[in-house]
Formats: structure tokens, C-alpha cells, sequence
């Protein structure tokens, strides 16, 4: 297929074919954060046998360097203006970082960690902060940028099912697992960027940004909108990384199921895709801010209810997996809509890579405190994982199912103070 035949499907029109095509790029990218930001903690902390407190520092570090950088990448990208090229070009150093990553050789120590988790969040966020800005700057109608969206979300949590079941199918052991689900997701990622370079649509001409980083920055941050939904993002995401680094803890050790930790990350995903188109028609009809309200509402209800389980409570984890799924969707899909239209609304000087740069950047945040949290204060509190310790497992089940609901629930108080700047427009 010649270059001029590329450009020309590149070209066409944004029909719903074109707005799949656009979303199967979020397939590998979620793929491959599920055991970045899942995994990693048990294999280098269980498996290989480094302190959590050590794996918590290097996760803190590593995360606060890699969320530095995406405000860069934001600023960078504006000045290139090739959203699919950037898109595109992260996914070679996302694949090796990964495989590097989840096979280590047995003496890996906290420098292979940082070093190969580094390089993987970095092609992640060259691909993930200019696909996110792409489907903000498809055209005027936010329904668009909706479906765009929830396309992206949808492909993204079945990315993260497959990612999760399949090192359990690979193999019995993890680590084994692991690695085979790092080396299958080469052929994932060529596929699916070639999918995403034929079909998807261009979307609206960008003008090259002269601005250098601070002035662009400023401008940004001039948005109270903006600043206010970073801020949200903040607090809703460390009440959404807190479960993250801590689930297959809680799985092994309260549960005793650790057999069951893919098919219980699977019921929770295919939930959370399962919401996706439901809570598309209720922010449809109540708006993105209310739906959202009602999401976290959702997902405060059931979730605290984890830390009463004990060994054996399987049913009712399901039950939590299912329900807090769900919620799952609408934070996935409504967050970055909201920003999408403010974006579309902001003017010449809203710049979708500088928006979104900062929007990886408060969400990596949320990521890296949230560990830097969750894992010193499991080994504080005397948690060690695989040892069968009535206080380490009660402060494993508090950590992991009431320390997120104090967030969620600050983030549902700044959300119904500020949601008439997050009001649905007319585009």
C-alpha cells in the first residue's frame, strides 16, 4: 500500500468505522499499563524478593520523573502537530520497556525496576497523551468526541481483561505468565497501530505552537475549569491507584484465592466495559458532571465493603468486582470528555498536547503518591505479603478498602461544589 493511498484513508470521513478504528489503539495501551501498574508491585516484591518499601520508593520515584516528563511531551507534541506520528511512535519504546520489565533476569534489583519501568511509561506517554488529544480535536460536535472517547475506553478495558486472564492461561507460575504476556503484546501493538494508521480519522488541522513550555503551561493553567478538573483528577485518582497497587495482596492474602486474581480483574473489567454505553446515555441526558456524581456515589457504596471480608468471601468480592466495575466506566470515559469539551471551548489557545500533558501528568501523580502511600504503610503497619498475620491482614483490608473511600468522597465534595464549570455546551 503506497504512502498516498495511507493519506487518503487517513483523510476520510469520521463515521462510527472511523471512530472504532481510532479507539483500537487504546486496546494495546491499556494492555500494557494493567501490569504496570498492577503487576509489578507482586513481581518485584513477592516474586523476586525485594522489601515493599523498597518497591514502593522505586514506584514513587520512578512515577514522579515519568509524570514530570508529560507536561514536556504535551509541549513538545503541540510544536510537531502530528498527533498520529507521535501516537504511533511511542508504542516501539512502550513494547521493549515492557518485555524488559515483566521478564527480569532473577537478580533484578530496584535499578532494573526504574530503568525499564522508565522507559515503558515513556513511549506510554508519548502514544497516550497524543491519542487522548487526537479524539479532543476530531471537530465541533462533543457527541463525536463522546463516542471517540468511550471507543478508546471500550477497547481499553478489553485490552486490560485480556491483560489480565492471560498469564494465568500462559502459565501457572507469574513470573512465567508475565513474561509471556509481555512478548505476545509485540504482534497486539503492530496490529493494532496498523488498524488505528489506515482507518482512523485525521482529525482537524493543527496550527505548529510557538509558545515555549511555561507560557504554554500558563496558559493552560489560566482555565479554572482546567485547574479545577486536574485537581479532581487528583483526588478521584488516588482513590482509584490505592486498590491498584494493593488488589492481588488482598486477593492472596485476605481472600486466599490468589488462583482467582485474573478471574476476578476480568469480572471487574468486562463491568467496567459493560457501563461504558450506559454511562454515554445517562451523561446524555443528566450531562457528564451529574453522571459522574452518580459513579462515585456507585463506587463509595459497595467498595468499602471489602474491608469486611475475610477468607473464603468470594461471592461477595464478585459481587464488588461487578459493581464497582461499573462505576469503573464512567470514570474512564466522563473525565476525559469533560476535558475534551472544555478544550473544544477554550479557544486558539487551548492546545490539546499542552491539556492533556498536564492531565497525564496530575494522573501519574495520583499513581505515584498512591503507592508511595499504600505500600510504606502496609510495611509500617507490619504487612508482609504471603505471611498469615491477623494485625498485617487487617491493616492490608483497611489499606485496601477504606483508604480509598476517604478520597473518592473528598473528590464527590469538590465535584458538586464546581459542577457548573464542568456545564454541558452546545457543540
Amino acid at each position: 500500500m503506497t504512502a498516498a493511498t495511507i493519506e487518503r484513508a487517513a483523510a476520510a470521513p469520521s463515521g462510527r468505522g472511523a471512530l472504532l478504528a481510532y479507539g483500537v489503539l487504546g486496546f494495546p495501551l491499556a494492555f500494557a499499563a494493567l501490569p504496570v501498574y498492577v503487576h509489578v508491585p507482586q513481581l518485584y516484591g513477592a516474586g523476586l524478593g525485594l522489601p515493599l518499601a523498597v518497591v514502593g520508593a522505586v514506584l514513587l520515584a520512578t512515577r514522579v520523573v515519568d509524570a514530570i516528563t508529560d507536561p514536556l511531551i504535551g509541549w513538545f507534541s503541540d510544536r510537531l502537530a502530528r498527533r498520529r506520528l507521535l501516537a504511533l511512535s511511542g508504542l516501539p519504546l512502550l513494547a521493549a520497556g515492557l518485555v524488559l520489565l515483566l521478564s527480569p533476569p532473577p537478580d533484578a534489583g530496584p535499578e532494573w525496576l526504574a530503568l525499564t519501568l522508565m522507559l515503558a511509561t515513556f513511549g506510554y506517554s508519548l502514544s497516550t497523551i497524543n491519542h487522548t488529544a487526537w479524539a479532543a480535536e476530531l471537530g465541533p460536535d462533543r457527541h463525536v468526541r463522546s463516542v471517540a472517547i468511550a471507543a478508546r475506553e471500550g477497547f481499553g478495558l478489553l485490552g486490560v481483561v485480556v491483560a489480565a486472564g492471560l498469564p494465568g492461561l500462559l502459565s501457572a507460575d507469574t513470573h512465567y505468565g508475565l513474561a509471556g504476556l509481555a512478548w505476545g503484546f509485540v504482534p497486539v501493538v503492530l496490529a493494532s497501530a496498523l488498524v488505528c494508521a489506515l482507518w482512523a480519522p485525521r482529525g482537524a488541522p493543527l496550527s505548529v505552537s510557538r509558545a515555549s513550555p511555561f507560557s504554554a503551561w500558563e496558559s493552560a493553567l489560566s482555565q479554572r475549569p482546567l485547574r479545577r478538573l486536574l485537581a479532581l483528577l487528583a483526588v478521584s485518582g488516588v482513590a482509584a491507584a490505592v486498590p491498584s497497587a494493593t488488589v492481588l495482596f488482598f486477593i492472596d492474602d485476605v481472600l486466599g484465592a490468589g488462583h482467582m486474581a485474573g478471574g476476578f480483574l476480568t469480572l471487574y473489567f468486562l463491568a467496567g466495559a459493560a457501563g461504558l454505553p450506559m454511562w454515554l446515555v445517562i451523561s446524555r441526558r443528566v450531562g457528564k458532571a451529574r453522571a459522574w456524581m452518580g459513579a462515585m456515589v456507585l463506587a463509595m457504596s459497595v467498595f468499602g465493603w471489602a474491608a469486611t471480608l475475610g477468607a473464603g468471601d468470594l461471592v461477595q468480592y464478585a459481587v464488588i468486582c461487578a459493581l464497582s466495575g461499573l462505576a469503573l466506566g464512567a470514570d474512564l470515559a466522563l473525565p476525559p470528555a469533560i476535558l475534551a469539551d472544555r478544550l473544544a471551548s477554550g479557544g486558539a489557545s487551548a492546545r490539546g498536547g499542552v491539556w492533556f500533558g498536564l492531565w497525564n501528568f496530575v494522573t501519574k501523580a495520583s499513581l505515584a503518591l498512591a503507592a508511595g502511600i499504600a505500600l510504606p504503610l502496609l510495611s509500617w503497619l507490619g504487612y508482609q505479603a504471603g505471611r498469615d498475620d491477623g494485625v498485617g491482614l487487617g491493616a492490608l483490608a483497611v489499606v485496601y478498602g477504606v483508604l480509598p473511600l476517604a478520597f473518592k468522597a473528598a473528590a464527590l465534595g469538590l465535584l458538586v461544589r464546581w459542577r457548573s464549570d464542568f456545564r454541558e455546551e452546545s457543540t
